[in-house]
């Protein structure tokens, strides 16, 4: 097989039946919207620039639990835990070979790939232990909380890996930005390099998921006990997914840390491991792409309220899953998406039936 019957493989199937968006119309959109954020930089300031930077940070973990959660019907509360172990990897890598490398590729792989095996060890217990449903949901978050509580315990000297000092609840601080090449990504270099990175995954996951494993994971998903009679290792499918979930949460840690170089045990705390929950569950687990709109318009929305003093930000957010849950429990996008498709359909109908009508007159 050439490379462009590759090629036409890849497009065909990334537009496959199991992403929301196929049409030409939707690609357009698409095209155009990744036109205005490449060129995003070159009109907004500067604080707008790093703000969207942390802001698409965020979408990786988003992204990989609507890849278990929303394919393969896996509620995980434990993506934050693997993105403090992908911050704090990178963090302890970077720190101890930045001045011997000059760069922090071995850092940035390690931020992905230690999350990718940990989510693949714990998915080992959970799924070929047989445990499911609301119990994995329980087992991930009491991972989490052990997770945090452990890293909250590791202030003082001793607690140090080489040069990287751990520091306990006041975190680890002063990790190098992401560099390759002797160069630094920071301000714009660091916002198309995340940009970059997030379409980038968004299109291999719409391949992941409309691929032959994608059929295996959204059928374990709908119904295991039938996909295992018909042939598939449910539980290898289902740890796959989870391993790569986990790998995404990873980038985001390295990710979030390269922005901010620190990271505290905070970051793996009971408030933030529902926030990836609620993103996704809001603007439509079942859509990769309508988790990364969700995340960084609800992000925006609760910097708002913080910055004009509000308190109820949490409040707000969890009252909006409450109204999405009961009203609109596809999300908020592959809703508003079906409404549109109905008017467009109910518009079509009428006018073909005023052309047919005009039509019987003029005879």
């Amino acid at each position: 097989m050439n490379r462009v019957s590759r090629f036409g493989e890849f497009l065909h199937t990334i537009n496959g039946p199991f992403s929301i968006g196929r049409s030409r119309m939707f690609w357009v959109c698409l095209l155009l919207a990744a036109g205005y954020l490449y060129a995003f930089p070159h009109f907004a300031s500067r604080y707008d620039v790093i703000n969207l930077t942390y802001f698409m940070s965020w979408t990786f973990v988003a992204m990989g639990l609507s890849l278990i959660w929303g394919c393969g019907n896996i509620l995980s509360f434990g993506q934050m835990a693997f993105v403090g172990i992908g911050g704090y990897i990178y963090g302890i890598i970077a720190i101890n070979t930045i001045d011997a490398m000059g760069n922090t590729l071995l850092a940035f792989l390690g931020g992905m790939i230690v999350p990718f095996l940990v989510a693949a060890l714990l998915g080992y217990f959970v799924f070929y232990g047989r445990v499911s449903g609301v119990y994995v949901s329980i087992m991930t978050l009491v991972f989490t909380l052990v997770l945090e509580t452990f890293m909250g315990q590791t202030a003082g000297d001793k607690w140090r890996i080489g040069k990287a000092l751990l520091g306990g609840y006041n975190g680890m601080t002063n990790i190098p930005s992401i560099t390759f090449g002797n160069m630094a990504l920071k301000g714009a270099s660091l916002y198309y390099f995340v940009l970059s990175l997030l379409i980038v995954t968004y299109l291999l996951l719409r391949y992941l998921v409309n691929s032959k494993y994608g059929v295996g994971l959204v059928a374990t998903g709908s119904n295991p006990d039938r996909t295992e009679v018909l042939g598939y290792n449910i539980r290898l499918v289902q740890l796959l997914a989870f391993a790569i979930a986990g790998g995404l949460a990873g980038l985001t840690g390295v990710l979030y840390v390269a922005w901010g170089h620190y990271i505290t045990p905070s970051t793996m705390g009971l408030t933030n491991a529902a926030l990836p929950v609620i993103w996704v569950a809001v603007g439509g687990r079942k859509s990769i792409l309508a988790a990364v709109i969700s995340a960084v318009v609800l992000q925006y929305f609760t910097q708002f309220l913080a910055v004009t003093g509000s308190e109820f930000a949490l409040i707000l957010l969890g009252t909006m899953l409450l109204v999405v849950v009961l009203y609109m429990p596809d999300g908020v996008i592959p809703t508003l998406a079906s409404w549109a498709r109905r008017l467009g359909t109910r518009g079509r109908r009428e006018a073909a039936a005023n052309s047919q009508s005009r039509g019987g007159v003029n005879v």
